[in-house]
């Protein structure tokens, strides 16, 4: 069975898709092509890097890139924005994707407080995100079974 594409789509790049790319690696990289891009790219955040570690997934080596990157370049069968410029955007940025799937998480990187409650908020928007990819990973692989 040959790999499908998918890109996880944010503002930034810069901590819910790159979290949700790691995640799709982690538990979809047998049938997924995965990557992730940012509408208006930064840097990859410190605190995502952190928590990611806290959870045995290595971000430390990814950068934030722009759509620009994948435009007229790649196809994709899914799309999965992950805040909702990014979903607002979507169909005018990449015409003809198969499925779209909105899923718009929290931005952690507007946590206000101490360190600790900004690592505590990055913390509960990863496992959100992990929860979510990991169950439509396993949906979609029993879907591809049938």
């Amino acid at each position: 069975m040959s790999k499908v594409k998918l890109l996880i789509l944010c503002s930034q790049n810069s901590a819910r898709s790159q979290m949700a790319e790691a995640f799709f690696n982690k538990y979809g990289q047998d049938v997924l092509e995965v990557y992730s891009a940012g509408l208006e790219p930064t840097t990859v955040n410190p605190y995502a890097v952190r928590v990611m570690a806290e959870s045995g997934v290595d971000i430390s080596g990814q950068r934030s890139k722009s759509v620009k990157e994948f435009l007229g370049k790649q196809s994709f069968g899914y799309v999965v924005a992950v805040c909702k410029q990014a979903e607002s955007r979507c169909p005018v940025i990449f015409p003809g994707v198969s499925v779209v799937l909105s899923w718009p998480f929290d931005d952690p990187a507007d946590a206000a407080g101490t360190e600790a409650d900004k690592l505590q908020i990055f913390r509960w928007v990863r496992d959100d995100i992990e929860a979510k990819v990991k169950a439509w990973v396993t949906d979609y692989r029993q879907a591809q079974q049938a």
